[in-house]
């Protein structure tokens, strides 16, 4: 083949990876080349291991569709550097079984960077400091968030068993709209068919999800967005709550702290009420001592507790 086919056959890969489908006309548009030419590129791919499928009809279309084996990715700069640098953060997550899985992956993807990309990540790591210590939490079978993930994307309605904090569990369908990593913990915001409501769900209490086959058409989530909507009901749900007065402004914590406008309440210029649910009042203090501001804590006194042991073991520490 000629470095013009070549290159030709990469971009169709590469449109193939970044939708669910294409027609052959728009595919034809794409690449500039008459909707035979497109027929002969998709043999070709099909030649090297790709299993692109083609739908009849007067129109048309291809879509890629996982095979037997895994054929190569083609991936640009910016998402070469984004999965290596997930793939780090993942050899120490939340998702069962991950660890090694990822570092294996990790070795094989930087030994193929290009040197420009590899600086990339470096740098991105050696600027990056994890908390030794945190708080673990329960971890996610993988399967789960892939199969959840797809039906978000795909609108697709699955079925799966649910437990409660109470242990009992519950057949649930649900219509999925996004999932949401918050700490180590991840959820899912879905639409609760059989409840006719939306629900936040964790999915280390999920089990089995299966896609049903049904579409549905996207609902408007009662919500800014995903994020916003598993706060709310984090906080409606915890039953401690950190209510801590910092001596900054409402904007500057926002950005230092991570925490959304409806979690603060500015008094003045320099000063705001943060109020948050933390999952764990230890983490909490943590983040809070590394803000490098000063507050006070208002309530739960447990959070005070913890911030004085925190301080007495941080001066022993300094001699």
């Amino acid at each position: 083949m000629t470095d013009t086919t070549w290159a030709r056959l990469l971009q169709l890969l590469s449109l193939l990876q970044t939708r669910r489908e294409w027609t052959g006309p728009e595919l034809s548009e794409r690449l500039g080349v008459s909707g035979r030419t497109v027929r002969r590129d998709v043999e070709r791919l099909r030649d090297l291991g790709y299993p692109v499928h083609a739908t009849l009809g007067s129109i048309g279309g291809y879509r890629l569709e996982a095979g037997t084996a895994m054929p190569p990715l083609l991936l640009d700069d910016d998402e070469a550097v984004a999965i290596a640098v997930g793939l780090r953060g993942a050899t120490g997550g939340a998702v069962e079984g991950i660890e090694e899985t990822s570092v294996r992956a990790l070795a094989k993807l930087e030994q193929v960077l290009p040197e420009r990309l590899r600086r990339r990540v470096s740098a991105l790591n050696a600027a990056t400091v994890p908390i030794d210590g945190a708080p673990a939490g329960p971890t996610v079978d993988p399967r789960t968030l892939t199969v959840l993930a797809a039906a978000a994307r795909d609108h697709e309605r699955v079925r799966f068993s649910y437990r409660d904090k109470d242990d009992s569990s519950s057949r649930r369908q649900a219509d999925p709209h996004s999932l949401v990593p918050a700490g180590r913990r991840w959820y899912l915001v879905a639409f609760d068919v059989e409840r006719a409501g939306w629900r936040t769900f964790r999915t280390d209490r999920i089990e089995a999800p299966q896609p049903t086959g049904v579409r549905f058409p996207p609902r408007e989530l009662p919500a800014e967005d995903a994020a916003a909507f598993v706060r709310k009901g984090r906080a409606r749900g915890s039953t401690v709550r950190a209510v801590l007065l910092v001596h900054a402004s409402a904007e500057r914590l926002a950005d230092s702290f991570r925490v959304s406008g409806t979690e603060l309440e500015p008094v003045d210029e320099h000063t705001c009420i943060v109020r948050t649910a933390p999952e764990s009042l230890e983490w909490t203090a943590l983040r809070i001592a590394f803000l490098e501001l000063d507050f006070e804590v208002k309530e739960p006194p447990e959070l005070a507790g913890r911030l004085r042991d925190l301080g007495r073991r941080l001066v022993r520490a300094a001699g």
